[in-house]
């Protein structure tokens, strides 16, 4: 479970000592270093850590998100960087919304990201025995009490930020019954919303997380990895600290919003005394603008039909992110980018495109393929034939074979019969070069009984394959695509999933919802691309960068998912 939802600020937190030079650690940290960094280093070279030991715990209730993949570089990233490790936790305390899907889809997306986890995966439920001897160890130690109020009645007596809580009635009851009730909550003798377990902390403490905690609940769900074995589940906040301890962790890194938990955090690790002391450490969550990251707004978005899924490639998961066609290395630059800081801010999404278009560029092969296709015949070509031509410009990634024969479509909006001012593509009686073939002169049009322009007549220059024309220049150059070679496709356009940068403004989100984010055209591709694996990238010429669908692409029935146009607002050091 995470934090106390009701909670979302909380006033007057108390910061314990052995985190105050965190924030003096980012005023004088050393160039290059965010505060975490910086934390970690002053820690190894004062002998307070002999090895980093990081972990990346998230709760397995559903898919990452954008945010997750920050968590991820930062946990990982610190681990590779100071020669540590970095362990995979789930912190899988609450059965009734975790599913065995969601533990292997996050280990492939751990994996898909480039990382490496030490060991095995581990799980908070892996520790739930020492979990419960510690609640046990608690409750004798006077630290602990069995509460049997209601929860409506312990939500009453929580006060509020200006009332300090009540003491339950409980709260005093001897350690022989807390133990005794505390038994009965283990072998299901109580139902759920009967009791809870509590740690005796302070009810006038001003942080409300203080306020007497729940550390166990009655649940009376079979689990997926203890199965049936217990009647009742730790806290997130319980598990959470002492999952740290048990593993070792030296630097726990989380949001912003677990910064009012750490009090408990330091309390309940001091209380059990553990011999593994862990500290955690904040920094702002990752917000992207024109996204979305709710869990329960995104499962909305699919159980709403809004998106075809959760990865659909418009949403902000990592698996949609992965069908769209973002790279790990694109992501992973972009979170470098982003960096470590304690101030919270809105991310251009033109950063995140950026960086994605950045990976691509040397990486994504080229290709042709028209969208919305104009016939085009070629009056006086010769022969049909094969022309060879580099799979990149400026990386050796080989050769393929460009089919050009007498019948082939280039797209609409490059011709224009009335030409707007600066037009450099085809118009009547205009040139203009192929990609990689002839110049071209366009004779004759030719329109349907609607007047719709349905093919054009054009001759080509002999003279001009791979050399310019004698006596003028054509400065325009379009792509194409044989008409009788070409292999129809396919084609998603995805767009921003939301028109507002601020997808929250209004009364719904819903609202804010793009109509025009996703298109689907009938394209024709070079014989080429048709051969693409699942996921292989391209640079469509003049088009945008687009990916082979994970799951419908064929060669057969070639499928396409446009990854980013090739515009680019955004300008490093912006």
């Amino acid at each position: 479970m995470k934090p106390n939802d009701a909670v979302s600020s909380l006033p007057n937190t108390p910061t314990p000592s052995n985190h105050a030079s965190v924030d003096a650690a980012q005023q004088e940290q050393q160039p290059g270093l965010d505060f975490v960094r910086q934390v970690i280093t002053d820690d190894l070279a004062a002998g307070r850590t002999e090895k980093v030991i990081t972990r990346f715990p998230p709760e397995p209730n559903g898919y990452l998100h954008i945010g997750h993949v920050k968590a991820i570089c930062l946990n990982f990233g610190i681990a590779e960087e100071f020669n540590g490790l970095c362990n995979l936790r789930f912190d899988d305390t609450n059965p009734d919304a975790e599913e065995q899907e969601y533990v292997d889809g996050i280990a492939n997306d751990v994996k898909w990201l480039g990382f490496n986890w030490n060991g095995e995966p581990r799980y908070a439920s892996s520790y739930f025995d020492q979990l419960y001897s510690w609640a046990v160890q608690l409750i004798e130690q006077g630290d602990a009490y069995v509460d049997l109020q209601t929860p409506e009645e312990i939500k009453l007596n929580r006060g509020s930020f200006v009332e300090p809580g009540k003491n339950s009635p409980y709260r005093d009851a001897s350690v022989e019954d807390n133990l005794a009730r505390f038994e009965q909550m283990r072998n299901g003798a109580l139902g759920e919303g009967q009791a809870v377990l509590r740690a005796k902390i302070d009810m006038a403490s001003p942080n409300v997380h203080m306020r007497d905690p729940i550390l166990y609940r009655v649940l009376h769900s079979e689990h997926h990895q203890t199965g049936d074995k217990w009647k009742m589940y730790p806290m997130y906040d319980y598990a959470h600290p002492l999952s740290d301890a048990i593993e070792g962790i030296t630097h726990s890194l989380c949001t912003l919003e677990f910064q009012d938990h750490r009090p408990f955090y330091d309390w309940v690790v001091e209380k059990v005394k553990s011999a593994a002391v862990p500290r955690q450490y904040e920094s702002s969550r990752l917000n992207v603008d024109y996204t979305i990251t709710s869990k329960r707004k995104l499962r909305r978005l699919v159980e709403g039909g809004f998106v075809k899924g959760w990865d659909d490639p418009r949403m902000p998961t990592v698996v949609g992110m992965r069908r769209r066609g973002f790279t790990p290395e694109g992501l992973r630059d972009f979170c470098k980018r982003v960096g470590v800081s304690k101030s919270d801010g809105i991310v251009d999404v033109a950063m995140l495109e950026y960086c994605i278009r950045q990976s691509l560029e040397n990486t994504a092969a080229r290709g042709m393929a028209v969208l919305n296709p104009l016939k085009v015949t070629l009056t006086n070509l010769p022969a049909e034939m094969d022309l060879t031509h580099s799979r990149h410009p400026n990386v050796d990634m080989g050769e393929r074979v460009i089919p050009l024969t007498s019948e082939i479509y280039i797209d609409r909006k490059d011709f224009e019969e009335e030409p707007p001012k600066g037009f450099k593509r085809l118009i009547p009686g205009g040139e203009v070069r192929l990609r990689h073939a002839y110049v071209i002169k366009c004779d004759e049009i030719i329109k349907d009984d609607k007047g719709e322009i349905i093919e054009l007549k054009c001759s080509i220059d002999p003279e001009t394959l791979g050399k310019n024309p004698e006596g003028r220049k054509v400065k325009g150059v379009i792509h194409w695509v044989s008409a009788t070679k070409g292999v129809k496709a396919e084609v998603r356009i995805y767009d921003r999933l939301f028109t507002e940068s601020d997808p929250e403004v209004g009364d719904d989100f819903l609202a804010n919802l793009n109509p025009d984010s996703l298109k689907v055209v009938q394209a024709v591709i070079e014989p080429a691309l048709a051969q693409a694996q699942a996921e292989d990238r391209f640079q469509f010429e003049r088009e945008g960068y687009f990916v082979a669908d994970q799951y419908d692409h064929s060669s057969e029935t070639p499928v396409f998912n446009r990854i980013l146009d090739l515009k680019d607002s955004f300008k490093p050091g912006k």
